[in-house]
């Protein structure tokens, strides 16, 4: 006779009981997971979402010695916000071109006009953001070289970029990006300046030979060679400063604007003060003696 197994749970009820608690189980765990999830999809959400809520409110300072550690999480929060406007200017710029580019404003009703569609960049940006053309404009313009700078680690500016798109008009993207990474060796990341970045551009001849296709790093070390031999543009003759003169006058005034931590020193000031070291200090007479004798044989 053949043995008969009993693979039951037992009797009816009790194996209904069972199967049921098994899964409540499992749709409370399932619940709780998928709450969980929700619950850090929430956070990054917020997290990553810029807003004024995420920008304390301004309060008085706690005192006048070092910032408390609210105080600090108070400045944190608004750099953050502040830094924003770093990246958001060449993000807008580079909407702005994809916008103008693809003419997706073609059929987006016009505001002040019923009946009609927007037929250019500038009219839909100035009606629906009251963005001018001229502004327009700068960001379609500033944004590649933003962005490639971005992929590089800085965080340029708006001004700062914007000195340099006469030259990446000129001679493509690579230069820009190698001219900025020559005022990052010379001052580095944190005192790049728009003038220091205008000075340098100075420095280039107006008949560069540079091809868009190069690598900006091979572009950095040919400029750094053209910087340090260039012949700035020749000030007017009533000045009587020679060009190799000038030329170390701007590096000097650099070295000295780094001294004194300040973005830049304009020539008159350093006029100034030469004439009345001159009028004062005896070893810059004797200085300016023994030259006048020396170019006088």
């Amino acid at each position: 006779m053949t043995k008969r197994f009993d693979l039951g749970w037992g009797d009816e009820e009790e194996t209904d009981t069972t199967a049921n608690a098994l899964v409540r189980t499992e749709a409370a765990r399932t619940e709780a997971t998928e709450s969980a999830v929700t619950a850090r999809i929430a956070d990054a959400v917020e997290a990553a979402r810029p807003g004024l809520h995420q920008i304390p409110d301004p309060v008085e300072p706690a005192g006048e010695g070092e910032l408390t550690a609210e105080e600090k999480a108070r400045l944190d929060a608004c750099v953050g916000g502040v830094e924003l406007l770093t990246t958001a200017y060449w993000m807008a710029g580079k909407s702005l071109d994809t916008i103008a580019t693809g003419r997706l404003f073609r059929r987006i009703p016009h505001k002040i006009k019923p009946g009609e569609y927007y037929t250019t960049i500038e009219e839909w940006a100035w009606n629906e953001y009251g963005i001018k053309q001229s502004r327009c404009s700068k960001l379609r313009a500033a944004w590649p070289l933003a962005e490639a700078l971005a992929a590089r680690g800085y965080n340029a500016p708006e001004g700062q970029v914007r000195e340099l798109v006469p030259l990446t008009n000129k001679y493509g993207l690579n230069a820009g990006v190698a001219l900025y990474e020559i005022a990052v060796e010379q001052h580095g990341a944190d005192k790049v300046t728009a003038e220091r970045l205008r000075d340098l551009v100075k420095l280039l001849p107006d008949d560069l030979a540079l091809k868009d296709d190069e690598d900006a790093d091979q572009i950095t070390r040919m400029l750094e060679g053209v910087i340090e031999n260039a012949e700035p543009k020749a000030l007017p003759a009533s000045t009587g400063i020679p060009p190799a003169v000038r030329r170390n006058v701007e590096r000097r005034a650099l070295a000295l604007a780094d001294a004194l931590n300040r973005g830049r020193i304009p020539r008159v000031e350093v006029e100034r003060h030469l004439l009345e070291a001159f009028v004062e200090d005896p070893a810059v007479f004797d200085a300016v003696l023994a030259r006048m004798k020396k170019e006088a044989k």
